[in-house]
């Protein structure tokens, strides 16, 4: 292995092994909290072991790790989400650790694997690792601050301050090492903290020479006295034994690769398929909507629940120029809904943001793989089936065109609708951190469509400066699809009402402007042709399509390696 210039290389490895070689693992967890310890560790089994591999070698190799991390208890228990209670801090974290030593990696990785665990969870992990160290892996992690219990299982530390190395050496060496430079450990304090207050300036060691100075400088005076201070200490280690030891290290190392090597985190290989790949992301995903159906179960009872509300406001529409309007007032109300209702999709790449990037960066699956198993997981149940509930109950509560074409048209406009405004929520929050921010943009996006939907506003009125603005509002395709296929054919103009009386000065007569559903569309700028209802469902095709498009290519160009 090779540090240099801030890249890490790994030396006489081609670039498929480099998955096995060593792991990386993040401080944050990133296990699927609705799955159970068991399910997390087949997942990374299936997915990083090559297909070579048995199925049964693979479970072997998953109840090893299980009984080497202490787990068997609590195998088949879920990890545990915000909803669900699951397990322990310390058990989800050996949990994190096992997905990733299913490849029995030389070398591991870790960052801050003690972060949100009390003291004593902390030293159970770190016991572990030490365990792991003992059967000759390599063991390299960033720690703050750990109690002197977990300080003493260190073999090398390495001490870092505004970039420099203030030391790299035996652990138990350390002490001695600062002391022959003027800084005196006092008895019983934790090595550690000593040397946070030494690389901070706040010891009494570092106060000894400096007191007076440092009660009276101003705060700008104190950051260049710590960078200084930074300065200093390395300079001092630079001239020690300890640093001319580990350059010699590195030195003899570095004459076996003259030859230059890839970086070894931009080289991402994976082990299997992508129809492998597709097959688990996707079981995954179902099982997590299965063991995390809050969300889904409230979406379909809210869709139900709007759909008899509205059904009620509008039942038994009549053919008058009230049912005109109320028809016209109801598919406005289908076309906004649709569309609101889809900002849930936000959620779906941000919430497992950290899980996805360290996924892919550890080469469990390509990026198509997870985006398509996403968007069957999403459209399916969240998308399709509330639309084919919301067109049952409304349509016949509302007493539309009684034809078989015309319900099916109905259900179909009302799931493109709905697809396309998800594809659009996928776009925008692709590659987001936060979902207050995308839900912000949703909401802004949408209310600037529903102007331009064609019932706020008689769109040949608009400015033509103005007007191409139509072409971008998902609810117009949407709404004009629903009033061709019901206001086509039909007359507003009975008998007993070809006329309204309106009163005024001199009790004039005057004729309704529209009496047909061709008519007033026409008044509305909409063609009334059998093309002109298909061309309203291509465009909202079309762009599915390119929304589509963009939400992969940020989740796929999303910056990974920091």
């Amino acid at each position: 292995m090779q540090f240099s210039e801030g890249k890490i290389e790994i030396a006489k490895q081609p670039p498929s092994s480099y998955s096995f070689f060593f792991f990386f693992l993040m401080k944050d967890d990133v296990v699927m909290g609705t799955l159970t310890v068991r399910e997390n560790l087949k997942f990374s089994a299936a997915l990083r072991l090559p297909k070579s591999v048995k199925e049964q070698e693979k479970n072997e190799r998953v109840n090893q790790i299980i009984k080497e991390l202490g787990l068997s208890k609590v195998a088949d228990s879920k990890v545990g989400t915000q909803f669900t209670r699951g397990v322990s801090g310390g058990e989800r974290k050996r949990t994190n650790i096992g997905m990733e030593l299913i490849t029995d990696p030389a070398i591991l990785f870790l960052d801050e694997p003690t972060t949100g665990l009390d003291a004593s969870t902390a030293n159970a992990v770190l016991l572990l690792l030490k365990r792991m160290a003992k059967q000759g892996k390599t063991i390299i992690f960033s720690i703050h601050q750990p109690r002197y219990s977990i300080f003493r299982l260190f073999d090398n530390l390495t001490l870092l301050a505004a970039g420099r190395v203030l030391y790299h050496g035996p652990a138990q060496h350390a002490i001695e090492y600062f002391q022959s430079i003027g800084y005196e450990c006092e008895p019983y304090n934790n090595p550690a903290d000593f040397f946070l207050d030494i690389i901070n300036g706040d010891s009494t060691a570092v106060a000894v020479s400096k007191t007076d100075e440092t009660n009276t400088e101003s705060t700008e005076e104190r950051t260049e006295y710590d960078k200084t201070l930074a300065e200093k200490l390395a300079e001092k280690y630079s001239n020690s034994a300890y640093y001319q030891e580990t350059k010699a290290a590195l030195e003899n190392i570095s004459l076996g690769n003259k030859k230059k090597t890839k970086a070894a985190f931009r080289q991402i290989t994976y082990a299997n398929s992508f129809l492998h790949q597709l097959k688990w992301v996707s079981k995954r995903t179902f099982k997590n909507l299965v063991g995390n159906p809050q969300a889904s179960i409230a979406q379909l009872c809210v869709t139900a629940f709007l759909g008899l509300v509205v059904g009620a406001i509008f039942f038994g529409l009549k053919e008058d120029s009230a049912g005109l309007q109320n028809r016209v007032g109801a598919m406005f109300f289908l076309t906004t809904n649709q569309c609101f209702s889809s900002i849930s999709a936000i959620e779906l790449f941000v919430v497992e943001k950290k899980i996805f990037i360290h996924e892919y960066i550890s080469g469990y699956y390509r990026t198509s793989a997870y985006f398509i198993s996403k968007l069957m997981a999403d459209l399916i149940p969240m998308r399709t089936i509330p639309s084919i509930i919301f067109t049952c109950i409304i349509y016949f509560m509302l007493g539309l065109k009684p034809t078989v074409e015309a319900f099916f048209t109905m259900m179909f406009t009302l799931m493109m609708v709905s697809y396309t405004a998800t594809s659009m929520a996928l776009a925008i929050a692709a590659g987001q951190s936060v979902v207050a921010v995308a839900n912000l943009l949703m909401t802004i996006t949408f209310v600037f469509m529903i102007i331009f939907s064609g019932l706020l506003v008689n769109l040949t009125s608009i400015m033509s400066w103005l007007s191409w603005l139509k072409y971008f509002s998902i609810p117009r395709y949407g709404m004009t699809a629903l009033q061709i296929n019901e206001l086509t054919g039909l007359n507003f103009c009975s008998s007993s009402n070809k006329t309204n009386l309106i009163s005024n000065d001199n009790y004039r007569q005057i004729r309704q402007p529209w009496c047909t559903g061709d008519e007033y569309l026409k008044n509305q700028g909409i063609d009334v042709s059998s093309w002109g209802l298909w061309q309203n469902h291509l465009a909202l095709a079309c762009t599915t399509v390119i929304f589509l498009i963009i939400a992969y290519l940020k989740l796929h160009f999303m910056k990974k390696f920091s």
